[in-house]
C-alpha cells in the first residue's frame, strides 16, 4: 500500500499534521491518517488530539468532513473509543478505511459496531479519494 507521501496527491495536501504516533494530512474536505506501525490508536492518546488539532485548524466541527484511514502499517485501534469521540459531540460525515490485508477487514467489522454514522472500506487510497470526491455515491453496507 502507499503512503500519501509517494503519490501525486502529496500537492494537494492543505495540512500536514505530525505526531509520534502517525501522520494526519489534512484536504479540502477530507483528512486522510497513517498510523505508525505497532500503534495502539486510542481516543486519550492519539483520538483526542488529532480532533483538536484539526478542529482548531479548520475551525469545524466536522460534520461537513470524511475521515480516511489509510493503514499502511500494522496496529491496532481501540473500536470501542469511538464512543468518546460521539460523546464529546463530535461527528463526521463519513469515515474511510483504506486496508487491503484480512486482518483489515476484521478490524473494519469490529469498528463498524461502535461507529455510528457513514462506514466505507477500501483497497486502495485512490479508490477511498475519488469515492469522496464523487459525492460519496452510495454506500454499500
Amino acid at each position: 500500500m502507499l503512503s500519501i507521501r509517494q503519490t501525486e496527491l502529496f500537492s494537494e495536501i492543505i495540512k500536514e499534521l505530525n505526531y509520534p504516533f502517525g501522520n494526519v494530512f489534512i484536504f479540502n474536505g477530507f483528512l486522510v491518517s497513517e498510523i505508525n506501525e505497532a500503534v495502539t490508536f486510542n481516543w486519550e492518546d492519539c483520538g483526542k488530539v488529532i480532533v483538536e488539532d484539526v478542529v482548531a485548524f479548520l475551525e469545524t466541527d466536522g460534520k461537513d468532513l470524511v475521515y480516511i484511514s489509510n493503514r499502511i502499517n500494522s496496529y491496532s485501534v481501540v473500536a470501542a473509543d469511538w464512543l468518546k469521540f460521539f460523546k464529546k459531540a463530535y461527528t463526521l460525515k463519513a469515515y474511510c478505511i483504506v486496508s487491503n490485508s484480512k486482518l483489515g477487514g476484521m478490524n473494519y467489522m469490529v469498528e463498524k459496531l461502535f461507529f455510528s454514522k457513514k462506514i466505507k472500506r477500501f483497497n486502495s487510497i485512490f479508490e477511498a479519494i475519488s469515492w469522496v470526491r464523487n459525492n460519496m455515491i452510495e454506500i454499500e453496507e
